[in-house]
């Protein structure tokens, strides 16, 4: 449980960190489709006998980095390209799984909804440097990373370095991805990236903050869910989820309602015209 508590910490800073930049591009399902080849890189690791979690990450990364240059020359369309990567990741993983000596359904089962119990020693060191190696990132780039998710265009204008800084958030997203596979699974891990920022954009309006108080929801939101899992027994991932919608739907409630207590505040009150008096 502590390891669980450990890797589940570090995944809801570090994900939110990232969807962020997803969000402001409009790429909150980016993360689905990543999580599709990461299950290719699990088979690859099941069937080589080596870490799941590893192999998982090159894949990934490599899978990243080939659909960000597709995109970028044209060649298809960003939501067709997000389709080859579900369908052909999903049926990679599923056929390397089945080869693999872990051929069990439960194995394959831990990587598409999680599970965080199982967590070995090895995967939470892994989880923690790669979690605060994509922490890093997002937080030292952040202006230039801000600039490019705003306006391409203007970015190159710059002087910056776009397609290096794309790169960089697709191997960063991928990276997220795998790691998020043990405490959220992967088919659930756009759900990490995705409702902590949602659920700060209704109370703030800058990037900045928006981007601190996400990381606060993630954070929170993994804290409870592992803990909520453990006392009603439950899957810690979709727990975590769940906790995280029920956060979001929280705080946009709340805003509704102070919203409309400010427009009824604010609402000028009927006056009663005087009596007029006609003289003949």
């Amino acid at each position: 449980m502590l390891r669980a508590l450990i890797g589940a910490l570090v995944i809801g800073l570090a994900a939110p960190s990232l969807g962020v930049y997803l969000v402001q591009r409009r790429l909150s399902l980016i993360g689905d489709g990543i999580g599709h080849v990461a299950l290719t890189g699990v088979g690859v690791g099941l069937l080589l006998n080596q870490s799941p979690v590893l192999t998982a990450v090159v894949v990934a990364a490599v899978g990243a980095i080939g659909i960000e240059l597709i995109r970028e020359r044209g060649r298809t369309s960003g939501d067709l390209a997000l389709a080859l990567l579900f369908y052909g990741g999903i049926a990679g993983g599923v056929v390397l799984v089945g080869l693999s000596d872990d051929s069990s359904n439960a194995s394959l089962m831990q990587y598409l909804f999680g599970s965080l119990i199982t967590t070995s020693p090895q995967d939470i060191v892994v989880i923690c440097v790669l979690g605060v190696a994509v922490l890093v990132a997002m937080t030292v780039f952040r202006p230039a990373l801000f600039a490019v998710c705003n306006d391409e265009e203007y970015a190159k204008v710059s002087g910056l370095p776009v397609r290096t800084l794309n790169l960089l958030m697709s191997v960063t997203t991928a990276v997220t991805v795998t790691i998020a596979m043990r405490t959220v699974g992967l088919l659930l891990v756009s759900a990490l990236m995705v409702v902590p920022v949602a659920a700060a954009q209704q109370v703030t309006r800058g990037f900045r903050s928006t981007m601190a108080l996400a990381m606060a929801i993630g954070l929170v939101a993994a804290g409870a869910g592992v803990v909520v899992s453990a006392e009603i027994d439950t899957a810690p991932g979709a727990t975590t989820v769940i906790v995280a919608l029920v956060i979001f739907m929280g705080i946009a409630a709340g805003g509704a309602a102070r919203r409309a207590l400010r427009r009824t505040r604010h609402q000028p009150r009927e006056v009663e015209p005087p009596d007029v008096v006609l003289q003949a």
